[in-house]
């Protein structure tokens, strides 16, 4: 879906726990994120701890499709 978007020219940045699977279809701009149940997220954290770390994955994301990228790109 990723691959598509951009290709209809709409920057797509794909958050996800298994950055190999985002290679193999094809995404450009990849942020890894925490986990496959919780990707967005850390439920043993605190809500303070757990909203900084939702924080830094989104302000992570929006750089991301900030980004001019010619090949796919992990933002770590």
């Amino acid at each position: 879906m990723t691959k598509e978007l951009e290709r209809a020219g709409l920057p797509t940045v794909h958050v996800c726990s298994i950055v190999p699977i985002s290679k193999t279809v094809g995404a450009n701009r990849i942020v890894p994120s925490v986990a496959i149940p919780h990707p967005l997220g850390d439920p043993k954290k605190s809500p303070d701890e757990e909203r900084a770390l939702r924080r830094r994955l989104v302000e992570k994301a929006l750089a991301a499709l900030e980004a001019n990228v010619r090949e796919q790109t992990v933002f770590d």
